[in-house]
């Protein structure tokens, strides 16, 4: 999840949300209530005809709207979050609208903000995974390492060289080995952009090293370098894939980590009731629910009393290998602090 905090007055005012996980989705669904006023870009019929002569013909088109809050849930398969209410900002006034809010879109919240709800997107915030994506610019002679961070790109180290273009020359490899050395310091998914074939020479001279950031390096073609080639990548969907497949890396750890547990009668519990007796008596540490059950309402109460028992809370799609193991152990399990008799 990414925040960006407005102006407050004794805690009421706006907060703007960027969801960018299944994760961040049920986070909205608690931290929005009834009454709070929300923003976003959604689409709207709108006449379309110019004369009386095909009045029923509308269509859809992107407006901003703000709609006061009635209503809230998750789709069929989890994979978004519905909002319903009265329109009272933009076209239609007064009338009912749906918000369809996904990954990688932006909302706008404003309420009044309890502490609890400040909490909630802290912890969000925390566990985005931005934070461990690097893009390496590059062309000849030049590049520049940046961290993506919740506010942005953070330039982490600029590199230059005196070298001309043409072959690979000893400086060239010199430079190579300057860039794979600030490499080694890094660890996480790399995507490497830039324009031309310097990037692709890179990554083949990194392989030739048998340099481990070659393995991990997503090759993507820009028209610059610098800042605005990590633009050039956030814009083509490229960080958004990755994202989707750390998201899809953490599921697998997480149910691999489970099915250990339960192969060697280790600190796990899993169904409803098994979960249920763990939360209660406060042994859950991490308690893991398939995208399925998210509008169960028992399932519902028994995640916020995990919640309240500051056990944490990972919703793993139902689209996925991982999310249809745990399905199959009854949709709902958790990973204890110690193992319960």
């Amino acid at each position: 999840m990414k925040a960006e905090y407005g102006e407050m007055r004794n805690s009421y005012g706006e907060i703007r949300l960027f969801p960018e996980s299944i994760d961040d989705l049920w986070h909205l669904q608690h931290i929005i209530a009834p009454g709070d006023l929300v923003f976003a870009t959604t689409f709207r019929s709108v006449d379309a005809a110019s004369d009386k002569i095909r009045p029923e013909k509308v269509e859809k088109r992107p407006v901003r709207l703000g709609i006061r809050v009635d209503r809230i849930e998750f789709s069929a398969h989890g994979i978004r979050l519905r909002l319903t209410g009265i329109i009272e900002h933009g076209v239609d006034t007064g009338a009912f609208h749906t918000i369809n809010v996904e990954t990688g879109y932006e909302i706008s919240v404003i309420k009044q903000w309890r502490p609890i709800d400040r909490e909630r997107i802290e912890r969000a915030v925390k566990a985005s995974v931005y934070g461990v994506i690097h893009v390496l610019t590059i062309e000849e002679g030049e590049a520049e390492l940046f961290r993506l961070r919740q506010y942005g790109p953070e330039s982490v180290i600029t590199l230059t060289s005196g070298s001309g273009k043409g072959a690979e020359t000893e400086s060239r490899r010199d430079f190579f080995d300057q860039v794979l050395s600030k490499l080694a310091e890094i660890t996480g998914p790399l995507i490497v952009a830039g324009p031309g074939f310097i990037k692709d020479d890179f990554i083949r001279y990194a392989k030739s090293r048998t340099n481990p950031a070659a393995d991990r390096a997503v090759v993507v073609e820009t028209r610059r370098i610098g800042r605005g080639a990590v633009q050039d990548v956030i814009g083509n969907g490229t960080l958004e894939k990755m994202i989707d497949d750390l998201q899809l890396s953490r599921e697998v750890k997480l149910m691999d980590e489970l099915l250990m547990r339960i192969s060697q009668d280790g600190a796990v519990a899993y169904g409803r009731a098994e979960v249920a007796d763990a939360i209660g008596y406060g042994a859950a540490e991490q308690v893991l629910i398939a995208d399925t059950l998210l509008r169960d309402p028992d399932i519902t109460a028994l995640i916020e009393k995990a919640e309240a028992m500051r056990a944490s809370v990972v919703v793993l799609s139902s689209a996925f290998e991982p999310g249809e193991r745990l399905i199959a152990l009854g949709g709902i399990a958790a990973l204890l602090r110690y193992k319960m008799v």
